[in-house]
C-alpha cells in the first residue's frame, strides 16, 4: 500500500497535493493527545468556547481567496463559485455558535419537595469526523463546530481529494486560540481509518460519504456501542405541479441539478412534471441548460467544471447511454459543449425525458450532471414515484397552492421537504436523512443532541 496521499486535480490531471499518511505512532499520539485535551476542554465555560470558535471563523474567512483557489484545483469547483463554500461555512459555523446556549442548556424539572432534579448535556469525548470532497468545508463544519462547542475533542480525516481542507481548518483553529489537541487532523488510508473507528479512545463517528462507506463505518464500530452519524447518498426528487410557476421551477431545479456539476448528495436527480406543463417545462429547461459553460475550473467564465475524476464521468456517461438505449430522449446536444471529452472528467450536462423507473438514471445515484424528467398525470402518481427510492434526503414540490403542497409533503418520505426551492441547507433546520441516506442529525439546535449525552441529577436535599 502506498505510504503517501496523492491528489490529482481534475482540471488537468496534474498532481496538486502530496502528503505522507500518518504513521502508527502519529495516530496513537493524536488519539492520546485528543483524549487528554478533552478532559480540560470540557471544563472551559461555554462562553469562552464560543469566543474561541468565533475567532476561528474570523481567521478562516480572512483566507477565503486562497481557500477558494485550492477548492477549485482539488475537486474542480469553478473558481467563480468556489469562494461561496467559504461563505456557506461561515454561515453554518456562526449559526451553531449562536445556537450553542440553547442546544446545551440543562433541563430544569418542576419542583418536588425535598429534591432538586435536572438533566444536563455532557460531552461524549473524542469525535472522529470523516469528511468528503464534494462540499469539503460545509460537510466538515456541520459536525466539527457543534462537537467542539459541546466540549468534545475532534480528529478530522478528510478526503484524499481535498486534504488541504483539513489543514486549513486546523490553521484557523490554531489562529483562533483553540487549546492544543482539541482539534487535530490525520491523513489516513482506508485501513488506518477503520483502525481509528475501532479504537476505544474514539467515542463518536460522524461520516459523510457513500452508502458503501457508511456500511464500512458501521461494521468497524460494531460492538463498540458508540454513536454514529451517517450522511450518505441521495436521489432527490422534485415534483412540478400543474399550477407551478414554470420559469421559477425551471431555474430552481436546473440549478439544483447542475450546480457543482451535479456532485451533491441533495442535488436534484429526478423530476416529475405534470403532463399539462411537461412539454413547456422541457423547453425552458433545455434553454436553461444550454446557457451553461463547461470548461476548466480556473477559468472565471466557467459555470460548470469537470467531475472529480474521469471514472466518475464515465459512470454517468454509461447511465445516460443505457437510458437512451432503453428509449429515453436526450435534449442537450454534445456538440454545443466542446469541452466534453469522452474518457475525461469533462462531461456535458444532459436532460433526459421519456424516462421511467426501469432505468438506472432514475433509481441509482448519478452524482453528476444529468437529470431525468418523467411525465405524471396526478399528485398521487408523483408522490408514489418520489417515494419509490432507496434514498430519502430531500424532496421538493413546486406549486402555488402552499396548503396543498404541505399536505403532499406530509406524504413524502424524506429528511427535508421543500416547497418552491431545493438543494439548500438552512442551518436553523435539522439536516437528516432516512432509508439509505443515513441517520443522525447535524445543524439546528438538535445537532447538540448527537454530540452529547444526557446526564440526570437527582438530589435529595432534605434528610
Amino acid at each position: 500500500m502506498a505510504n503517501k496521499l496523492t491528489t490529482i486535480s481534475p482540471i488537468d490531471n496534474s498532481v496538486y497535493v502530496e502528503r505522507p499518511y500518518a504513521s502508527t505512532e502519529e495516530i496513537n499520539s493524536a488519539l492520546e493527545r485528543a483524549q487528554q485535551a478533552q478532559k480540560a476542554w470540557k471544563k472551559v465555560p461555554l462562553a469562552e468556547r464560543k469566543i474561541l470558535c468565533s475567532a476561528m471563523v474570523d481567521a478562516f474567512v480572512a483566507k477565503k481567496a486562497e481557500i477558494g483557489e485550492e477548492i477549485c484545483w482539488q475537486m474542480g469547483r469553478p473558481i467563480a463559485s468556489a469562494a461561496g463554500e467559504v461563505a456557506g461555512m461561515e454561515e453554518r459555523a456562526r449559526k451553531m455558535i449562536e445556537l450553542a446556549d440553547a442546544g446545551l442548556e440543562s433541563i430544569k424539572l418542576e419542583e418536588k419537595q425535598g429534591f432538586e432534579r435536572w438533566i444536563q448535556r455532557e460531552a461524549l469525548g473524542v469525535m472522529f469526523v470523516i469528511a468528503p470532497w464534494n462540499y469539503p468545508y460545509l460537510t466538515a463544519i456541520n459536525a466539527i463546530m457543534p462537537s467542539i462547542l459541546a466540549g468534545n475533542a475532534v480528529i478530522l480525516k478528510h478526503s484524499a481529494q481535498t486534504p488541504l481542507c483539513a489543514e486549513r481548518l486546523f490553521e484557523a483553529f490554531v489562529a483562533g486560540g483553540l487549546p492544543e489537541g482539541v482539534f487535530q487532523y490525520l491523513h489516513l488510508n482506508h485501513a488506518d481509518t477503520e483502525g481509528v473507528i475501532k479504537d476505544e479512545r474514539v467515542n463518536h463517528v460522524a461520516f459523510t460519504g457513500s452508502v458503501p462507506g457508511g456500511e464500512m463505518v458501521e461494521k468497524a464500530a460494531a460492538g463498540r456501542f458508540i454513536g454514529i452519524g451517517l450522511e450518505l447518498g441521495g436521489k432527490d426528487p422534485a415534483y412540478i405541479r400543474a399550477d407551478a410557476d414554470i420559469a421559477q421551477a425551471v431555474d430552481a431545479t436546473m440549478d439544483g441539478a447542475f450546480y457543482n456539476s451535479g456532485q451533491s448528495c441533495c442535488g436534484i436527480e429526478r423530476i416529475y412534471v405534470h403532463e399539462s406543463i411537461h412539454d413547456e417545462f422541457i423547453k425552458q429547461a433545455t434553454d436553461w441548460v444550454n446557457t451553461l459553460k463547461l470548461g476548466r475550473s480556473d477559468d472565471p467564465n466557467t459555470s460548470m467544471g469537470p467531475l472529480v475524476r474521469a471514472s466518475a464521468a464515465e459512470f454517468v456517461r454509461e447511465q445516460i447511454a443505457e437510458a437512451i438505449s432503453q428509449g429515453a430522449t436526450a435534449h442537450i446536444k454534445l456538440d454545443d459543449f466542446s469541452a466534453d471529452q469522452p474518457g475525461s472528467a469533462y462531461l456535458a450536462p444532459q436532460l433526459l425525458s421519456n424516462v421511467d423507473h426501469t432505468m438506472r438514471v432514475m433509481t441509482e445515484e448519478s452524482f453528476g450532471p444529468v437529470v431525468g424528467i418523467q411525465k405524471v398525470s396526478s399528485d398521487e402518481q408523483a408522490i408514489e414515484l418520489m417515494n419509490d427510492s432507496e434514498f430519502g434526503l430531500t424532496a421538493s414540490i413546486f406549486t402555488q397552492d402552499i396548503e396543498k403542497g404541505i399536505e403532499l409533503g406530509q406524504q413524502v418520505e424524506t429528511g427535508t421537504f421543500f416547497i418552491n426551492r431545493c438543494d439548500y441547507l438552512d442551518p436553523d433546520l435539522a439536516w437528516t436523512g432516512i432509508k439509505n441516506s443515513g441517520h443522525g442529525c447535524t445543524l439546528s439546535v438538535m445537532a447538540y443532541e448527537s454530540v452529547t449525552r444526557p446526564k440526570s441529577f437527582h438530589i435529595k436535599t432534605s434528610l
